[in-house]
């Protein structure tokens, strides 16, 4: 098949790499040091037992129209980096193909297909100029929900955490021959990658824990092991995901594990950074809006009062506003 991954950072090109040694055509739209990285000699990809794999036949390029028609579009950028890429994706596009989103949080297509009184609605947290619905139609877009672990080691190297469980699903719940396929071919590059029929039940137990674990890392800089293991931490984490499971519970959604053990699953991930924290320390812009933003508007929506969420989340856009001269607060400039 012809893949383009667009995003090549730390799950992009786990992803695309793990393609690749599989026997795919990938191609990975990138930019920067990354792009020529990827150009001279592909990804280099550090497994969780240390091993070292290569896929050196991955193609790489900033030319969204060189890239031509893809059976297939991985797009593996952060939420809000979604809508400056949208514009450019129709050119990847022949009749059939599908777009598999691979962001955390709510997404921007959340409410189509999803029936009842908010149908079709788009969420301005994630979407606020409604660029992502008009340029990546639901109609090509198949779910997903990611939960490996990786980060960018270096221009051109992944390496790989822990995890590789990418369960995908069609917005409207069905079998689609178009959904099985992308099963199929993630499961012969290793991964683990059922077909759901309600992808959105997964995108809220992922969130359940990103939405609390992230920011609380970002503010304190603990790693997971660290929050978990420290009662005021832990108890805070608890009361945003009832919160959580609040607003959840409103528009439909049960949660198939408690949340003491959704906590210690998070615990036992040991002394993890989050990716909210990396991107913090990195000086890049934080998914504040697709973690805890678009928690907020469909809290408002659903009239669900959650004042931990509201105070955390007025604690994380403080803390992503770009670091001022003189020490203000913020992030550091990247």
């Amino acid at each position: 098949m012809k893949i383009a991954i667009v995003g090549a950072g730390a799950i992009g090109g786990y992803v695309g790499a793990k393609l690749a040694l599989a026997g795919e055509r990938v191609t990975c739209l990138a930019r920067g040091a990354n792009l020529e990285a990827i150009r001279r000699g592909g990804i280099k990809l550090v497994l969780s037992d240390g091993r070292e794999l290569v896929a050196s036949e991955v193609q790489a390029t900033d030319d969204y129209a060189g890239a031509g028609p893809q059976d297939l579009v991985i797009v593996a950028v952060k939420a809000h980096q979604l809508a400056a890429v949208a514009a450019d994706l129709p050119r990847l596009l022949g009749p059939r193909t599908a777009i598999v989103t691979m962001q955390n949080g709510i997404p921007y297509w959340y409410f189509c297909g999803h029936g009842g009184q908010f149908e079709g609605r788009c969420l301005s947290a994630v979407d606020p100029q409604g660029v992502c619905l008009r340029y990546i139609t639901p109609e090509r877009v198949i779910g997903c929900v990611v939960y490996p672990a990786a980060v960018l080691a270096a221009p051109g190297v992944i390496q790989h955490i822990e995890g590789d469980r990418f369960p995908v699903g069609e917005l409207d719940g069905s079998m689609s021959e178009r959904v099985r396929m992308v099963s199929q071919c993630m499961t012969r590059a290793g991964f683990q990658s059922p077909v759901l029929d309600n992808i959105r039940a997964e995108i809220w137990l992922k969130l359940w824990g990103n939405l609390a674990f992230n920011p609380i890392s970002a503010l304190t800089r603990a790693t997971l092991a660290q929050i978990c293991q420290y009662p005021p931490t832990r108890q805070l984490a608890a009361v945003m995901m009832a919160e959580a499971q609040a607003v959840a519970g409103k528009l439909g959604i049960s949660f198939r594990v408690p949340i003491e053990r959704r906590i210690a699953g998070a615990e036992r991930v040991g002394d993890h950074k989050t990716s909210m924290l990396h991107d913090l320390e990195a000086g890049r812009a934080l998914e504040t809006e697709a973690l805890l933003g678009s928690v907020l508007e469909l809290a408002r929506m659903t009239q669900t009062p959650v004042p931990t969420l509201e105070a955390v989340y007025a604690l994380t856009t403080l803390l992503d506003r770009p670091q001022e001269p003189g020490g203000s607060p913020g992030r550091p400039a990247a």
